[in-house]
């Protein structure tokens, strides 16, 4: 029984590691730049997702004419108009639309959170846990802190706040990384040592 194995199929990062850090140092530069520019990272928030309603809208509009039903072409026409005018809206008007996103990054920073937190919890023993489990509870907080400033703030916290997970996110994935960098190294054999030892 290959025990090594084992314990990389549940959950360990150590075969990845690279992999992990590089990931975790692009989301953790990206966080810098969020917090360096806090405005600027808020309004290409509110531009990506006013993007993204336009499209979604085109595709619901293309969608209500290939549906086979009337009852369907009518609800994907009704999603159509909303997406493309709520897109619109937005793209007209970023500053404004920041305070519909602060509600959706307040959302994403409380689901983003419980996910770390509940990871941390899945990897009992392991080792990187606590830095897992911190940057779940800094995603709590800003949540928090978002949602207590609201709306007032949402000009320029958006992206400082989500550059702040982002980097926490980013740091706690560099860490974990290393860590299991440490431990594989621990745990592969040495050039002169017998692979069967």
């Amino acid at each position: 029984m290959n025990t090594t194995t084992d314990i990389r199929r549940d959950g360990d990062f150590r075969p990845n590691w690279r992999t992990l850090a590089l990931t975790g140092g692009v989301i953790a530069l990206v966080g810098l730049f969020a917090i360096a520019f806090p405005f600027v990272s808020g309004l290409s928030l509110a531009y990506a997702l006013g993007a993204l309603l336009v499209v979604s809208g085109i595709v619901h509009g293309v969608h209500a004419f290939s549906a086979g039903s009337w009852a369907g072409s009518f609800w994907q026409l009704a999603l159509a108009i909303v997406g493309v005018v709520a897109g619109v809206f937005v793209l007209a008007n970023p500053a404004l639309g920041l305070v519909s996103l602060t509600l959706l990054i307040v959302a994403y920073l409380l689901v983003d959170g419980a996910a770390e937190l509940w990871m941390s919890i899945r990897m009992a023993g392991r080792s990187g846990r606590g830095w897992i489990a911190a940057s779940g509870a800094i995603s709590v907080l800003l949540a928090v802190f978002l949602w207590a400033g609201f709306p007032a703030d949402a000009t320029w916290v958006v992206g400082l706040f989500v550059g702040v997970s982002l980097l926490a996110t980013g740091l706690s994935m560099v860490f974990v990384a290393m860590a299991g960098r440490a431990i594989d190294e621990d745990v592969t054999p040495s050039a002169t040592e017998p692979r069967g030892a």
